[in-house]
Formats: structure tokens, sequence, C-alpha cells
């Protein structure tokens, strides 16, 4: 049935293409655009008017790589053709007519002058939506959007289409689906999962340009991440000269925070040199309650636990390079990058009501916990390119060392009272520090060979990963410290991956484009816990084809059908068996026997005007990796959470994307994503079967108020859902802001309000065999934040190379316990 399922969705999606493929060609317009010069000019903008007003569009065209260009389903009829280009003057033909007797017309040949414009007469008035559907991706626009000054990149992720942040165990989710890549100007981010969500926590939206999400990635990028690739894109310049950008940014929930950063770009000759700052500090509070019946030996009893907790952060992260031109068709680079993260919870309470089967309160557990977690990182990049012969024809090469340290310490004490507060046991108290170093070197090369109607892409990469994590675990008796051996652990996880990949796209015909794509993943890992004296090596080889098509049905209409198969491989802080305790009856545990998960992938996508866009996909995961599965021990009544392999997900979505111009002066961008998830697998010895059907919308609303003012309101939500054995409430929210430029436009002041009725929370519950809880979560997510920046410099000055470090993937997979 399931190969069925999936064989009738491959044959919708060629069905589709050959309908839409099959529109007509009668009255078609050909004809070419050329520089002064007599050279072919590619992607210009074609405009088909009527011949008596030139401001009446019939049809719009780009021109290919030679130039060439195509206006089809023309009806009879008097036109001019008009080109347009940045950097040329924009051109109009003479009349001409298209007789009804013509099926193929010959256009005019048009030819474009240069044009001359000093910048400083130059006047903006277009704006990106803060949502933007192209061809192969989903861009959030946040460079421009005013809700979003001086929030920080997690918040803004939250309101994109598809994207589910779970703030109670702080995962990301893509269309339904955990596994998500989290890069920086294509490099990945240095963490995973907890602490990705960490760190985009304290990375402010006011350095970031947009965000790319991009579902079916090529052979290209590394094989993890299921659910595809979220590229955030910082803020870049232009040309020769010196820039900057300097950013002051607070607000206030119920604490305080701040933010600044400093950005400089220098370029000189042949040397481009950049460099950034960023620091952020505040205050802010979690609320979580979990309520859960236990039954044991024909006796229920029942827990219920609040816990208040006020978080202080400090981050600071910073990024410097250079780019030098050895020579015309060469270039050299270097890249460090580095942040120190301090969390600490100076005094979190946790209490917990234990009542017996009529609900009598028998006893009130209270923990104190004190946290403080310090997490560093360095990573260096250096990198070649060489240029063979200024056509697209280069090869690339990068090398990467990454060390991360963490030094954290949880200090618990655990007093035990009964239901009329007096104390009726000794306190209980234990220290647990815990101790890791994590060390990456990889290493990379890429090689781009143009064809007469495409390309050749091919590359190597080899990555080894070594990890030490110590965590010790004392009681405290007497004021002493005592090692408890059954607790204290350590674990070292080291790993080795090879890759190979080639990557074909091609011109199939004036309208089709392919890109066929391979990749092959060679895995060796041993991971050991030396406590345990236990041992778990895996060793396996992977391919993972994958393959885009892209049809030009007409000007207005363009399909796109992908396929990839993907990998995610466990966390490394997910291999480790510790036991990690949140409290005396709360626990996180490890699993050593964890195994990598692997996607396939099919989506289509529609796009209409380059505005409207419809995808619908579908996604098979065999040993699915779910996170935070409860569990629980009856005879002592603790509670744990474990990341275990489920048997099979299967995922069907569909993405609607389309703005709306309500008036001159107000335009709404709207998303609409459904999702429909079928797991299959065993657990705790019996069968799970889960189907749920979900639904995320997302609208932006922008307004032009005049004199330097405007304004956004946005609101996102989420439906209720399942993620494993959790189901999940409607989560929801609203912002709204005002901006205004001064200082002849160099400065620009934002003042917004994120959630200002405070109801954004989460909420999820399980019920399955004997486990019967619910739980909730808040946080500080009414704020009112105020932002200025400040641009100074020449702002035209031209960025330094993006590229993707060799250590993306491997980075991504580190993560800590915040």
């Amino acid at each position: 049935m399931k190969s069925v399922t999936l064989s009738l969705l491959l044959l919708l999606l060629s069905a589709c293409i050959v309908a839409f493929g099959q529109s007509p060609t009668k009255h078609t317009i050909n004809g070419q655009v050329k520089t002064a010069a007599g050279q072919p000019l590619e992607f210009v903008t074609m405009l088909l008017v009527q011949a008596s007003d030139s401001t009446k569009l019939v049809k719009g065209a780009i021109s290919d790589a030679k130039g060439a260009y195509t206006f089809e389903n023309v009806t009879p009829g008097q036109y001019r053709i008009g080109a347009q280009q940045v950097g040329f003057a924009k051109t109009y033909s003479k009349p001409f007519a298209v007789d009804a007797t013509q099926s193929s017309v010959a256009g005019p040949e048009l030819t474009l002058a240069e044009e001359s414009k000093n910048l400083s007469e130059v006047k903006v008035v277009a704006k990106k939506p803060f949502i933007e559907q192209q061809v192969d991706r989903t861009v959030v626009n946040v460079e421009n959007s005013i809700v979003s000054s001086g929030n920080t990149a997690l918040e803004v992720l939250e309101k994109a289409p598809g994207v589910t942040i779970d703030r109670q165990n702080d995962q990301i989710q893509l269309k339904g689906k955990a596994g998500v890549i989290v890069m920086i100007d294509g490099k990945q981010t240095y963490l995973s999962v907890q602490e990705v969500s960490n760190l985009l926590k304290n990375t402010p939206s006011d350095n970031i340009e947009k965000i790319e999400i991009i579902t079916n990635p090529g052979s290209k990028y590394d094989a993890s991440g299921n659910s595809g690739i979220i590229n955030i894109k910082m803020k870049r310049d232009k040309n020769f000269g010196t820039n900057g950008t300097a950013i002051l940014g607070a607000g206030v929930g119920r604490f305080e925070k701040t933010n600044a950063s400093i950005n400089l770009n220098h370029r000189q000759g042949k040397m481009t040199s950049f460099g950034s700052v960023n620091a952020r500090y505040g205050r802010s509070f979690q609320m979580n309650d979990i309520s859960r019946v236990i039954p044991l030996q024909g006796q229920t009893s029942y827990f219920d636990q609040n816990s208040y907790r006020v978080n202080f952060s400090r981050n600071v992260n910073f990024r410097a390079g250079f780019d030098y031109n050895l020579t015309r068709k060469s270039t050299v680079g270097a890249v460090l990058t580095g942040f120190s993260n301090l969390w600490a919870q100076p005094n979190g309470i946790n209490t917990s009501y234990i009542s017996n089967a009529n609900r009598e309160v028998t006893l009130v557990p209270t923990t104190n916990i004190r946290s403080e977690n310090r997490w560093n990182n360095i990573t260096g990049n250096v990198n070649y390119k060489y240029d063979f012969n200024g056509k697209g024809r280069e090869l690339t090469a990068d090398a990467d060392y990454s060390r991360f340290n963490a030094d954290n310490l949880n200090d618990m004490t655990t007093r035990f009272y009964n239901a009329a507060g007096a104390e009726v046991q000794g306190a209980q108290r234990f220290r647990n520090p815990m101790m890791a170093e994590i060390n990456i070197w990889a290493a990379k090369a890429d090689y781009v060979h143009p064809t007469k109607k495409g390309k050749i892409e091919a590359g190597v990469k080899s990555s080894l990963v070594s990890t030490d994590n110590d965590m010790r675990y004392f009681d405290i008796i007497d004021n002493r410290e005592v090692v408890n051996t059954n607790q204290t652990n350590r674990f070292q996880y080291n790993e080795n991956i090879n890759a190979a990949y080639t990557n074909f796209a091609t011109r199939l015909n004036k309208k089709t484009n392919l890109q066929a794509g391979l990749r092959m993943e060679h895995t060796h890992s041993e991971g050991k816990s030396v406590t345990l004296n236990q041992t778990v090596t895996r060793d396996y080889v992977n391919l993972f084809p994958t393959v885009h098509v892209s049809r030009q049905l007409d000007t207005n209409h363009v399909l796109n059908v992908s396929y990839s198969r993907r990998i995610d491989r466990p966390s490394y802080q997910d291999l480790n068996p510790f036991k990690f305790y949140l409290d005396k009856y709360t626990y996180q545990e490890g699993n050593p026997y964890l195994r990598p998960q692997l996607t396939h992938s099919v989506e289509m996508t529609h796009v209409y005007k380059s505005a409207f866009s419809t995808t619908l996909g579908y996604s098979r995961t065999n040993d699915v990796i779910f996170r935070e599965v409860p569990g629980q021990n009856p005879a002592d009544s603790t509670t744990f959470v474990m990341t275990q392999n489920m048997r099979l997900q299967q995922n069907v979505n569909l993405t609607l994307s389309f703005p709306v111009q309500v008036r001159k002066w107000w335009m709404m961008q709207n998303n609409i994503t459904a999702l429909y998830n079928n797991i299959d697998a065993e657990y705790r010895g019996a069968n799970l079967n889960v189907k749920v059907l979900t639904y995320n919308l997302y609208t932006s609303n922008n307004f032009t108020l005049g004199k330097g003012f405007s304004a956004e309101l946005a609101g996102w939500f989420n439906s209720a859902g399942v993620y494993g054995i959790i189901k999940t409430q409607p989560m929801g929210a609203f912002s709204l802001g005002v901006q205004k430029r001064v200082l002849d436009g160099k400065g620009t002041l934002r003042v917004n309000v994120n959630d200002p009725f405070w109801i954004n929370k989460f909420r999820g519950s399980a019920q399955y065999q004997d486990i019967n809880l619910k739980m909730q979560s808040r946080w500080e997510s009414r704020q009112v934040r105020a932002t200025f920046t400040y641009r100074f410099g020449n702002q035209n000055v031209k960025a330094a190379r993006q590229r993707q470090s060799a250590t993306s993937a491997e980075q991504n997979r580190v993560q800590s316990n915040n």
C-alpha cells in the first residue's frame, strides 16, 4: 500500500508536467536583445505592450543566456516591445503587427545602451515582501521588516511559513519534520538541537538580511538534514571603500534586555576584509507545569509539578576575515569565527505536589536549582578559489578546524514537606559538573566545469570528529562531596565521514532545465562509555541521488519537480548513555544504539507571475529519530525522556503563498501550509500508529504612511498537532511595529511590540499505556523593543565571497544542555 501511494504521487507529478506542458504555441513572437557592442544580453526583463499605450502591459518575459526572448499565446494586434536591465537605458521598439495568419512572428532586435547614473540620484521605491516565494526556495526578507527589528533570529524564524519552534524542548521543525540544517552565510551554524536554538536566541535580527528555506537541496550539500536547509544571510555591502553599521537596541518584558553590534567592511585594491562583533545581555523567565498520573500495583498517585526559572544570559560572537586576489584568476581567504556564551539560572524553583488516589497531598518535594553553563567556540577556515577562464569554470578548496568547550554545573537541593508545610525528612543535595570538548577537522574541494548547455560539478570531502564528555555526579553528605559511581559517566565519540559527489545541470530545451546529482558518503563511528566499558561501532556506506526539473510553461507559469534522498545522524550528545537529571523525579537519558534516519523526498512547485506559488511535497523517513520521547518508572515515580528511532514517518505537505495589494499604501503577504503526518512505530512493545492533519498560517501587512513613516502588522498560527506520542495544542501570536528614517536616511528608528496580549504558549499531553501526562510552558514572549541603526561610510562596499565551510555538517550536530 505504501509503495502504491508513492507510485500514485509520482504519476500525479508526471501528469501535471504533461498537462501544463501542452500550452498552445500559436502567435509566438521571437527575437533577441544585445548590447551596443553586439553582445547578447542575458536575463533582460522584456515587456510586450500595446502600440498605442506603452503603460498597458500585455505580457512579460526574460531573455535567455543567448539574449533570445519569446512571447507566447499572443493575440493579433499592434504591439511594441520594451527591454530594461539595471545599468542600461530602458528601450522600446517601433510598433509592429501580429497577423492572425502567422503562427510565429520575428520580433525586433533590441539594442540596449549602457546608462551611467550618480548613485546619489537613485531613489529606490520598491520594497521586497517579508515572505517571498522563489522557484526553489522560500525567502524571508528580514532586513526591511519593522516587527522583526530588535528581535532574535529564532523569533523571526518562528514567523516563517512551514517552520515550527517547540519552545518546550527547543526544537526546530520544517513542514512537520525535524532534522533541519541551519546555516549562516552558506556555513552551518556550529551547533545542533538545543544549542542551535540557543544560538539563534542570541543572534540579533537587525544583522540579518534574509532567511532562505530550501526543502530539497542538491547533491553538492551534505546529505544530512531530512527536512531541508535554513540559510541565514547576514547583511552585506558592495564596492570599493569602507563602510559599517552600528546597532543599539533595548527591550523590556518582565525583565530587561539589550543588544549592540558593529559590522565593518573594507575593500581596497586586491584586499577585501570584514569583521563584526555582536553582544547581547538580558534576563528572561520560563514557567513549566507538568501533571502526571502514575499507576503502580493497583494504586494511583498524582504528580503536579510547577517551576519558575529566571534565566540570565550574556553572549558575544565575532567574525573576521579577508579575501586577497593573488592573481586575476586566484583568490585566497581566511575566516575566524567564535563565540562565548554564558547562560545561568541563579535560583530556579521546582515544586511537586504528590497526591494519593483520593487526591490528598501526601508529600511536597521542593527543589532549588542553580545552573551555570559556559559554551565557547573558535573556528578557523582557510580557503582558495581559482577561476580558469572567467566563464564559470572554477576550483574551490576549504580546510577547517573547529573546537568547542563546555563547562556546565547543576547544583540541586531538594527538601520534603507535608501538606501543612512542615519539613518531614532531611534535605538531599547533589552537584553535577559537566565538561565537554569537541574537535572537528575537515577539508573539501569543489570543481565546476561549464558545458555548452549547462555545467558539471564534482567534489570530495573528509571530516574527523572527536568528542570527550566527562560528567560527574556528587552527593553532598555532611557538606562533603561523595562520588556517586552509578551516575558519573565519561563518554567518548569518534567519527570519520568521507564523501564524493557529482552534479550535472543542463538545458534540455528552451523551456526545460534538468539538474541531477549523486553523492556517496562512507561513515565510520565509535562511541565508548568509559565508565560502563561499553562500545558501539558503526560502519556504513550510503548513496544520495538528487533530481531537479524546471519547466517554463509560458511567460507566467513555471513548474519545478525535485527528488532527493537524505540522511540524519544522531547528535553527539544523543548517543551518550548517561542520565541528565533535571530534578529528583525528572531526567533525560541518552541512547548509544540510535541509528541514522534516511528520507526519500519528492516535491512539486508551481509559480505564477513570480509571486503566487503552490508547493506539494511527499517524504518517507525510515528509522525516524524522535527526541523527547517520554517514559516513566512507576517504582520510583520518575519520568524521563529519551531520543529513540521510530519505524516510519510519511509526510504530505501543501504550501500556498500569495500577495494581496489591498490598497496602494497597504500590501499583504499570506502563506498557508497544510501537513499530513503518518507515523508507524513500535513503542514500548506495542504498535503505535499516529495520523494527523495540521496547518500553519502566516500573514504580514505593510503600510506606507508617508513622511518617512511606515508600519507593519504580522501574525502567525499553528494548529494542534502530534509529535511522537505528544499531542500539542494550537499556538499563535501577532506583533506590530512603526519605523521612521532619520539623519538623511542613514539612521533608522524602529519600535515594535511582540505578542502584546501574551497569548503565545506551549501546551501538550501524552496518553499511551501507563503514560498519562499534561504539560504547559510559557516564556517572556510579550516584549516592547526599540532599535536604532546607523549606517556610515560608503554603503556600496562589495562583500567578501560567501562560501560553505568544510566543517558545516559536523558542527551542526554539536549540542549543549542549556
